[in-house]
């Protein structure tokens, strides 16, 4: 019989609260054991709504009460969470990895504490793939992401930039490196980071940026050359009730939780 973990979550947006409800509703192997938010009272009242209300700690005191901490928190306050979480020697799944190129330190704490980072797949797929490849003579990588124009708007890349509003065609907004998606998009492009971490790594790893105001849906495309194989992936992901978060996003952590618990794995 292997031991129920306790899980912790930080940041109550659509992620986090469907990777709770999941925990809550009885996902074999875990228990939730706390959750924070920037505003305490709204969490607290959605911690009542559980059939196991929880209590809700600041950030940084998750860690006490947890072996395993979800952050869906924003990317600003990822550090003043992720060291406190390490330091106790947890586990730390991380939605916001753009963060992580900035604080590439708390890899070395993890190893120093034996704790562990886990970046999950996401809104993308094929990383699996991706790493397999990255073994043996992995040559190119480039991602191509198309989202509606309004998940867009308020990224640092696009301030200052007019007539966005207005375009009636798919518009190239960015190209460059997986570091200067992150950089620019914080909140839409850490499948980027993800996909870099898996293969080249942010400097070599090519992105592209379209806004395309006929679309419904985040499509991303992977293109890979590898000595290995050669290989193209495409998603279109239903938004979540946050627009630049799609729904496969929180099955995506719930599926690592269970992949973790399990007695068969399945996958790179």
């Amino acid at each position: 019989m292997r031991a129920v973990k306790r899980v912790g979550i930080v940041g109550l947006g659509p992620i986090g609260r469907a990777v709770a409800e999941a925990i809550d509703l009885g996902l074999q192997g875990y228990r939730l054991s706390a959750v924070a938010s920037g505003h305490a009272e709204r969490a607290a009242a959605y911690s009542r709504t559980l059939r196991r209300p929880v209590p809700v700690l600041d950030g940084p005191d998750i860690g006490a009460v947890s072996d395993i901490v979800v952050e869906c928190a924003p990317s600003a306050i990822f550090e003043s969470l992720a060291r406190p979480t390490l330091e106790q020697g947890r586990d730390l799944i991380v939605l916001s990895s753009g963060a992580l190129l900035t604080h590439w330190d708390l890899v070395e704490l993890a190893d120093l504490t034996g704790g562990t980072l886990r970046v999950p797949t996401g809104a993308l797929l094929g990383l699996d793939a991706v790493q397999a490849a990255a073994q043996n003579g992995l040559r190119s990588v480039r991602m191509t992401t198309r989202k509606p124009l309004h998940s867009l708007l308020d990224a640092p890349h696009l301030h200052g930039r007019s007539g966005l509003a207005t375009i009636t065609e798919p518009t190239l907004l960015f190209t460059g490196t997986a570091r200067e998606a992150a950089e620019g998009f914080p909140a839409n492009l850490n499948v980027a980071v993800a996909l870099s971490l898996a293969g080249l790594g942010p400097d070599r790893t090519e992105v592209e940026i379209w806004a395309d105001p006929a679309l419904q849906r985040n499509t991303h495309r992977i293109d890979v050359d590898a000595a290995s194989a050669t290989f193209s992936m495409s998603i279109e992901n239903v938004p979540s009730e946050n627009p630049k978060t799609g729904r496969i996003t929180a099955l995506s952590v719930v599926a690592l939780l269970r992949k973790l618990a399990a007695p068969l794995q399945i996958g790179t």
